[in-house]
């Protein structure tokens, strides 16, 4: 397999935005551990970087931090109201840290509580026009569970893009659904950005074949989408398969 940057299509230059929900965290820190270089930020708030970065620098001037600080992977936020999480950047500041040079530039674009699928309200997600690569998200796990705000993030907003009724279980269709819909996962992609869906936490081989037909559906509603991932982005091995149109 290959690693997670050249599936993605992660380079020197680019700028890759997660959004969705079921590994965010775990997509960014994984391709910061393979690009020495990078550079991690969020347009909206994220727990601390913790060991997950060499330096960190809370800062509003995060372009003057990321020329000086030689460091990398260099972490990049605003202090925050809690202990526990940093405040993100606007999408324009993200902008000129990808016009001033500093990439690989890695950014958490969206909030989801720790559930396993989500869908975004109006005005997210915050994805920078500078965005070379958006990675919308999902956990294979949601697949078989009901929809509830246990499982899902605005289970609303699910219910609105898919077929399913609060409560009713939530097939693999469902989850293409999602990922696939110009109002979810395609939401908020710059016109010039590859989207390359991510479907996380397939440990298992009945993991694997589920997220598999995730992927084949979301290709087959997504002209515009390249290929799925099938991912298990905890393990030192993070990509399982490549799903790839025929």
């Amino acid at each position: 397999m290959p690693t997670l940057s050249d599936a993605l299509g992660v380079g020197d230059d680019s700028v890759l935005v997660a959004v969705g929900a079921g590994g965010k965290k775990s997509l960014l820190y994984s391709l910061a551990d393979e690009l020495p270089d990078a550079v991690v930020t969020a347009t909206v708030k994220m727990p601390k970087f913790g060991g997950k970065v060499e330096r960190t620098v809370l800062t509003d001037d995060p372009v003057s931090a990321a020329r000086e600080a030689e460091e990398r992977p260099l972490g990049l936020a605003r202090d925050g109201d809690r202990s526990d999480r940093y405040l993100g950047y606007d999408p324009d500041v993200v902008d000129d840290l990808a016009e001033a040079g500093a990439t690989p530039l890695l950014v958490k674009g969206d909030g989801a509580r720790t559930r396993l699928l989500k869908a975004p309200k109006e005005g997210e997600p915050p994805v920078p026009s500078a965005a070379t690569v958006v990675v919308p998200l999902a956990s294979v796990r949601v697949v078989g569970q009901p929809l509830t705000e246990e499982a899902v993030h605005r289970p609303k907003r699910v219910a609105e893009l898919t077929d399913l009724a609060a409560g009713n279980e939530i097939r693999p269709k469902h989850v293409a659904d999602v990922l696939a819909h110009p109002d979810g996962g395609l939401k908020n992609v710059p016109e010039d950005a590859d989207a390359v869906p991510v479907v996380n936490m397939a440990d298992t081989e009945e993991t694997v074949e589920t997220a598999r037909e995730v992927a084949e559906r979301v290709l087959e509603r997504a002209p515009s989408v390249p290929r799925v991932l099938v991912t298990r982005l905890i393990h030192d091995d993070p990509v399982v398969d490549v799903v790839e149109r025929d």
